[in-house]
């Protein structure tokens, strides 16, 4: 069994009955019944608390004429994934920008919360990449339906000859449920790298190399985001680019 950090055990500790109900509603059994929560489980919904509880407090805050800091960061960062959007999916890109702006801040702040004393990136165990990899497919495969119907979405992976259609068909299809494999191995094999590296200094030295790593963690953290982001507007920017044909 997994070693509990304070979330885990604090969830097992009083929401242990829950556990065990969610997960035999959906067909599922823990390991151990009395204990079902994990901590990959528990962070992310640790996560997903502090974006709500982020959002919900910089709401009411958000001001045309006196912009707070908080409120300078945010607007970076939608014109930036603005800016991307725009960039990758050149056919109505603010259509998108809700989905893969909410992907890169999960994203984002599920690799940064390692760097907390006693909390872990949930997106160090396979499952959270998994999960996030099957969700950025089904919404791009989805928004490629809607934007041109299901005939002619699938008519795209027959490719432009059609003499090559048999052969590049199943070419395509393979390559397209490659995709999630692809996405979920870069986020996982990065950020469990990085976190197993940072841990090893920490115990190793507490003055200036624990710091280089956590700044390389940072930076590590940033660029998984932004290219678990950018490849989903690819993704999307491909499934929709017959829609203004």
């Amino acid at each position: 069994m997994e070693h509990e950090i304070l979330i885990t055990r604090l969830f097992n500790d009083y929401l242990g009955g829950a556990g065990t109900a969610i997960l035999n509603a959906v067909g599922q059994h823990a390991e151990n019944a009395a204990r079902p929560w994990t901590n990959w489980i528990t962070m992310q919904i640790l996560v997903a608390a502090i974006i709500v509880v982020l959002f919900a407090m910089l709401k009411p805050r958000l001001s045309m004429e006196n912009p707070g800091a908080a409120q300078h960061i945010f607007e970076a960062v939608y014109n930036f994934i603005r800016g991307e959007a725009h960039t990758n999916i050149p056919h109505h890109g603010d259509k998108y920008i809700a989905f893969c702006g909410a992907i890169f801040i999960f994203v984002l702040f599920s690799n940064l919360i390692g760097l907390i004393p006693g909390l872990e990136s949930p997106t160090m165990f396979p499952y959270v990449p998994v999960g996030l990899a099957l969700a950025s497919f089904l919404y791009y495969n989805i928004m490629g339906v809607k934007a041109q119907g299901g005939g002619k979405y699938l008519a795209h992976f027959a490719g432009p000859i059609p003499a090559m259609a048999p052969l590049m068909f199943p070419i395509e299809i393979i390559s397209n449920l490659a995709r999630p494999l692809s996405l979920s191995i870069r986020l996982y094999a990065n950020m469990y790298a990085g976190e197993q590296v940072t841990l090893l200094f920490l115990t190793l030295t507490y003055f200036i190399a624990p710091v280089a790593f956590m700044g390389l963690h940072v930076f590590v953290a940033l660029l998984q985001a932004y290219v678990f982001m950018l490849l989903t507007m690819l993704y999307v920017g491909g499934a929709v680019a017959h829609e203004a044909h």
